[in-house]
């Protein structure tokens, strides 16, 4: 190459004078061209290309860990694809940054800035809660609290994130989430906070169409993420701790007459509650879970002195792309 470079400069000494230039195309790619088109180096953080006159090699960085990968030197067509190319390896970066892209330290870094985590976005699913023993169905004297498994709903709005890159495949996810759950009650009734704040069975006057428990509780998840490249694509999966503090409940009910009755209150439900996450997918869509190891309403105060641990699964939306 740098025989090459001295005598094609040579040459230009009696003729022309050729540049030498760098800048950023529409793929945001780092060229240097020397001549006119006679020798271009670009570069794509995990490819870097080198034509000269009419051939080309390319050296990718493979997946599965440290080194290169080779394609075989061969003619260059401009507009050609190569088939191992990954368009995630194409990276943003500053022009006005000087990089060492010899540095490995360096590029790490640039790579973990490029993480994007899979949070924000929207969530629907099914919630309900579990006795202690880890078991759906309730003791009998608390009866009243099982709940319609297929209309209890939960939905959550994730409206921000943090991805926090490890690698550009492993990184952090955190930041907050809106979560709303609808716990609607099987039978004719609804619940109400009694003495000492203990939650008992309210049964009214008339017969019900629907009655539901509510509440709204802000999340803050901390989860570790993987992504797989699969194609064009990424399978991720992800999990860690989750935590969340109540905005609101309310309980309500609706008569079959069409009358509808609202209360609010805090229902001895716990303000703070912790527990764990997980979801999995492919690019944007997700299935996700979340169990809470903290009960449902404040140690002693729950139905009949029983604990119930609240969780969700559902499916999810992404919009980190």
């Amino acid at each position: 190459m740098a025989f090459m470079i001295n005598g094609y400069s040579q040459e230009d000494e009696s003729n022309q004078t050729r540049d030498m230039f760098a800048e950023s195309d529409t793929n945001d790619k780092t060229r240097v061209e020397i001549g006119n088109d006679f020798i271009v180096v670009e570069d794509n953080e995990d490819e870097v290309e080198v034509k000269v006159g009419n051939k080309g090699i390319r050296i990718l960085e493979t997946l599965e860990g440290p080194g290169v990968k080779f394609k075989s030197f061969d003619s260059y067509h401009e507009n050609e694809q190569d088939p191992d190319y990954d368009q995630d390896c194409d990276q943003d970066y500053d022009q006005d940054q000087d990089y060492d892209f010899d540095d490995d330290n360096d590029r790490k870094s640039r790579r973990a800035r490029h993480f994007k985590g899979h949070w924000t976005g929207v969530e629907l699913g099914f919630n309900n809660y579990v006795t202690s023993e880890k078991d759906l169905v309730l003791p009998a004297e608390i009866d009243y609290m099982t709940l319609h498994s297929g209309k209890s709903i939960n939905f959550n709005v994730n409206f921000s994130q943090l991805s926090l890159g490890i690698t550009r495949h492993i990184g952090f996810v955190t930041v907050l989430g809106l979560n709303w759950n609808n716990y609607k009650f099987d039978g004719n009734n609804n619940i109400f906070k009694g003495a000492n704040g203990i939650i008992e069975e309210l049964i009214p006057t008339g017969d019900l169409e629907k009655s539901k428990l509510a509440t709204i509780y802000l999340t803050l998840p901390f989860m570790l993420e993987l992504q797989l490249p699969v194609n064009n694509g990424h399978l991720n999966i992800a999990g860690g701790p989750i935590g969340a503090v109540k905005v609101a409940s309310h309980n309500k009910m609706v008569f079959e007459t069409g009358q509808k009755l609202k209360s609010g209150g805090d229902y001895s439900l716990n303000i703070l509650r912790y527990g764990a996450t997980a979801r999995a997918g492919y690019n944007n869509f997700q299935l996700y879970a979340t169990y809470y190891a903290t009960p449902l309403f404040r140690t002693g105060k729950g139905p009949a002195g029983y604990d119930l641990y609240p969780f969700e699964i559902g499916v999810a939306f992404t919009f980190n792309d």
